[in-house]
């Protein structure tokens, strides 16, 4: 049980270090969601009754759910409650990809499996995935398609030990961040990301169907699971021709 009064006073004198307690609250219940208490598409319990289980006031809880639908961790639904995100195709067009066809109506990419393979990490793996030195990845190539057009060379990198079975499946489903979470009790909650301009090596601009040195827009990405610890290293190589990266800026 958490005391409100100790920590409102502490707070009020500027306390060094000090956690205001809704981002406390806040703390104890993405610790619940990442080790699968509560279940993706699962109902939380009413403000009310975390409130009372963690004895502090309603506004606190409602604060530090507030901030948790922010960060899209939870979704509210009016006049049903509070329920734990999933990975669904809406929320990853939403929150993850970015590349958007032309007409400007997000749809989510097929996917063209090409190789999915397990390797000890490469030094470049080892840093971008905070991994031990002798650690083993899988390492996924795919095609992703929109609207039926090959645009995006996609690699991945993933740690062997948080997924195992993955690589013995016989269909590894286009929508990975949903079955990290339904299946590895894995949620993405983030990332780091970065752009560049570069020119299409050969053997992507085959994949893709464009001459080789067409200009084209890389991606590069390390997903953060609700801990903040690396999950996944994707490296998305996307022919820009006929549709857009958008982002939004709120």
């Amino acid at each position: 049980m958490m005391n409100e009064k100790t920590n409102s006073q502490d707070e009020a004198r500027g306390t060094p270090g000090f956690l205001p307690l809704y981002r406390q609250v806040k703390s104890l219940l993405v610790r619940r969601i990442s080790e699968r208490f509560w279940q993706p598409g699962e109902i939380l319990p009413s403000e009310m009754q975390i409130a009372a289980e963690l004895g502090v006031s309603q506004g606190t809880v409602r604060k530090a759910l507030d901030e948790m639908t922010a960060d899209r961790l939870l979704v509210r639904r009016q006049g049903r409650g509070t329920f734990v995100a999933r990975h669904d195709e809406s929320r990853i067009l939403f929150q993850f990809f970015k590349i958007v066809p032309e007409t400007g109506i997000p749809v989510f990419p097929e996917s063209h499996l090409r190789r999915v393979e397990t390797a000890p990490a490469s030094p470049e793996e080892v840093a971008r995935l905070a991994l031990r030195p002798g650690d083993s990845v899988i390492r996924i190539a795919r095609i992703r398609s929109l609207n039926g057009r090959p645009t995006i060379s996609e690699y991945l990198a993933l740690p062997l030990e948080r997924f195992p079975g993955l690589v013995s499946q016989a269909d590894i489903p286009n929508n990975l961040y949903d079955h990290f979470a339904s299946d590895y009790g894995i949620t993405i909650a983030g990332g780091d990301e970065s752009l560049r301009a570069m020119a299409a090596p050969a053997e992507d601009a085959a994949l893709l169907g464009i001459p080789e040195g067409t200009p084209i827009l890389a991606i590069d990405r390390v997903a953060l699971d609700l801990d903040g610890k690396p999950v996944e290293w994707r490296y998305s190589l996307c022919d820009t021709r006929h549709c857009h990266y958008v982002s939004g800026l709120r």
